[in-house]
């Protein structure tokens, strides 16, 4: 096949059709391989390609023959209009016929029935089963002459195209379904089976002898001591104690509750419960930090407008951050309700109070959190301090619109993410929706 593939490649190049010149193609391949030669390397992918797909042309064409040679092997229908009918084991058969007079074509969906059995082939089948009606009947007991257990009385076996009734002349003992009764002692009876297939029939008497089911001694004790246990626990059943026998046929007696012990699991779960939880701590933690960030972006614009607010109103950016940490502290004090942009504003001031330069500590500001807006403004606010405050409330009423807008489109894409996730629920709920109301429409056509 890679031969063949071969050359069937050589030819096509030789030919020039534009089949194995694809420039992406030679790029992905020298990246993937460098060093080696394109045109190697190029033809190495193709022959492999072609290997492949003939394999398959090859493949396909093989089944298809298959596939059309049992077509024809198990055809109903031959030719001069002859239907074939199954076996009885096949069962009947849905035939398609089609027919054409040469004006029009009409289609039929015919059942067509299996062979029917002549009435040798009826009486060996008959024969048969009732040779081996042990192995169908008996359902676990050695023979009929020893019967202690249900026998498999049904209306049909298997694939055998006959119908079967029982009869029973004592259904107190085994009744027609060859459900056995209660009984102290052996009984004897017939078992009437009636064999029919069309016009053809067969019935014959089966002697059986249902015997008490026996039990081991072992069995035997076992019960008895559970219904001495139920009678007294019965009997004792108006006092607030029940005393179970300290003796019992001459053996002592040792009770003991059985209750079920868990421990097992709990050991064996523990060290499984612990490692899922060790590593998905890690998991947990980077989704705390995802959150405090999303924190951080939706708190940027107000922060930013309250700098440019209280710088506006003549205050410096140390008096500003000092008067936002100081309402922050205040508000924090009542409610407990903790804003991460004002923590870092918090904990500038501290750094302010501790030494820090004021560059520095702005510098700070912005790299602590890891994001871009904070970066930027802490930038912003270290070059001020270099270049004098001539333009610091212009730049930060800029600041101030772009995070503005960034945070109407950051809005904006939430919204669409969520309405997007509702999408496959609404989708449910329309289908189910509809399977309500076209099922009653159904049911009443």
């Amino acid at each position: 096949m890679k031969k063949m593939a071969m050359f069937l490649y050589k030819r096509i190049c030789i030919l020039g059709i534009p089949l194995f010149c694809r420039k992406q193609v030679e790029t992905d391949l020298a990246g993937l391989h460098p060093g080696e030669r394109v045109e190697y390397i190029k033809t190495e992918y193709y022959v492999k390609k072609i290997t492949l797909f003939l394999t398959v042309l090859f493949v396909g064409a093989f089944l298809g023959l298959v596939v059309k040679v049992n077509g024809k092997r198990d055809a109903v229908l031959s030719e001069g209009g002859v239907v074939h009918r199954g076996s009885y084991q096949s069962g009947e058969q849905k035939l398609f016929l089609k027919a054409d007079d040469g004006e029009k074509e009409s289609s039929f969906l015919i059942e067509v029935s299996p062979r029917e059995l002549t009435k040798e082939e009826t009486e060996q089948l008959f024969d048969s089963f009732l040779q081996n009606l042990g192995s169908y009947v008996l359902n676990g007991n050695k023979d009929f002459s020893c019967v202690y257990e249900n026998l498999k009385l049904e209306e049909s076996y298997g694939d055998l195209p006959f119908t079967v009734s029982w009869e029973s002349s004592r259904e107190e003992v085994i009744d027609r379904q060859g459900r056995i009764g209660q009984i102290k002692e052996a009984v004897s009876l017939e078992l009437t089976v009636n064999l029919m297939y069309g016009k053809y029939q067969r019935t014959e008497n089966i002697p059986v002898t249902v015997v008490p089911f026996v039990l081991t001694e072992e069995e035997q004790a076992y019960l008895e001591l559970k219904e001495y246990l139920l009678k007294t626990e019965e009997e004792s059943r108006d006092t607030e104690t029940w005393m179970l026998p300290d003796e019992w046929k001459g053996r002592k007696m040792k009770w003991s509750y059985q209750k079920k012990d868990f421990s097992v699991f709990v050991w064996a779960s523990t060290p499984a419960v612990a490692a899922v939880l060790y590593l998905f701590a890690d998991r947990d933690l980077h989704e705390e930090l995802e959150k405090r960030r999303r924190r951080l972006q939706q708190e940027y614009p107000d922060l930013v407008h309250k700098i440019l607010l209280y710088v506006g109103a003549g205050m410096t950016i140390r008096g500003a951050f000092q008067k936002i940490a100081g309402d922050y502290e205040k508000k924090k004090g009542k409610k407990s309700n903790i804003q991460p942009g004002c923590e870092e504003v918090l904990y500038t001031c501290r750094e302010l109070q501790g030494g820090v330069s004021e560059g520095a500590a702005y510098e700070h500001f912005g790299k602590r959190t890891g994001l871009r807006e904070y970066i930027r403004l802490g930038t912003l606010l270290g070059q001020n301090l270099k270049r004098g405050n001539s333009t610091l409330t212009e730049r930060l009423r800029e600041e101030a619109e772009k995070s503005s807008a960034e945070s109407l489109l950051r809005v904006r894409r939430l919204g669409e993410e969520a309405g997007t996730k509702l999408l496959v629920p609404m989708v449910i709920m329309l289908a189910v929706i509809m399977v309500m109301i076209m099922v009653p429409a159904f049911g009443t056509m």
